[in-house]
């Protein structure tokens, strides 16, 4: 079950790295380690330090399930290899590294630069390298597409400084998004208020429950908070100085509590409750610090 997760995980999660450091499971002495000779390694995930002396069709192989849909990684021993070999004979100047989680270290790699990044990922059933853009911390074009010269290719446009219409125009694998291209415009703050609203009118009509619609709309009728950036963490609405990470955390919070209660919660934990989404926004608004103005991205 474990490599479903190569298909459908879009990028590597980063605490794994420091959650296996700390824990007992790789608590063994170096000599204990040199005696284990693994006889067959199912999938990539499996932990070992250096890679089996063995050929990709052997089972001992970390990429041996992945062989026969990418040879020249499997030779390579890695994504990251195979993706710096295609890339330093294109001369397109990327350092690859390996992600930084390590149980994807032979099918994942990553570019990252001068606050860009990309993430790239095969997938396990099929041939196809899953690539994501980043800039900033947020989600930018991604798609997917069986030729790694072409991967390589779209990565260099991105790290290069292309806007996301000139990437996905340039390679067609790509597809951009709505927030994307608004975060790149400077527009991020009312694109997000624009997609809140309409989620939170489909929901009401899907689910014949207004709370959450009543609330989204009656922040938005407040010229500070519609200032700010609108989110939703779980059952909360939330507000932050800026629509990319990092999120604040140090605003107010609301969610409806059904039977048209509101709950408040404030930084320094304290809880209110109240009647009425426009009587739970007015708590907002009256706690709001002097502080709480937009911030520009990167800040």
């Amino acid at each position: 079950m474990i490599l479903l997760m190569a298909k459908y995980q879009p990028f590597p999660v980063r605490q794994w790295a420091e959650e296996e450091s700390s824990s007992g499971r790789l608590a063994r002495t170096s000599e204990q380690r040199s005696r284990v000779r693994p006889t067959r390694v199912a999938n990539p995930f499996h932990e070992y330090r250096l890679l089996p002396d063995v050929t990709p069709t052997d089972p001992a192989h970390p990429l041996h399930e992945y062989a026969a849909l990418y040879p020249e990684v499997a030779s390579a021993g890695s994504l990251r290899n195979a993706l710096q070999a295609v890339a330093d004979r294109a001369g397109l100047g990327l350092t690859v590294e390996p992600t930084s989680s390590p149980g994807w270290r032979y099918v994942a790699a990553e570019v990252e630069a001068d606050g860009r990044s990309t993430n790239v990922l095969m997938a396990s059933s099929e041939r196809k390298f899953s690539v994501n853009c980043w800039a900033y911390g947020v989600h930018r074009p991604s798609g997917s597409s069986q030729d790694l010269s072409e991967v390589a290719g779209a990565m260099r446009s991105w790290h290069q400084g292309s806007r996301v219409c000139e990437l996905t125009a340039q390679w067609t694998f790509l597809r951009t998004w709505e927030l994307a291209e608004a975060h790149e415009r400077g527009e991020a703050v009312p694109a997000r208020w624009q997609m809140m609203r309409r989620i939170a009118a489909a929901y009401a009509e899907r689910r014949q429950d207004t709370e959450w619609r009543d609330l989204v709309q009656a922040a938005f009728q407040q010229p500070r908070l519609r200032a700010l950036s609108p989110g939703k963490a779980m059952y909360w609405f939330t507000i932050s100085r800026r629509a990319a990470p990092p999120i604040c955390n140090d605003l107010p919070r609301t969610r409806p509590l059904g039977n048209g209660r509101f709950e408040v919660t404030f930084a320094n934990g304290r809880v209110q409750e109240v009647d009425g989404a426009a009587a739970a926004v007015a708590v907002i608004v009256d706690s709001l610090p002097y502080n709480a103005v937009p911030l520009p991205l990167g800040s």
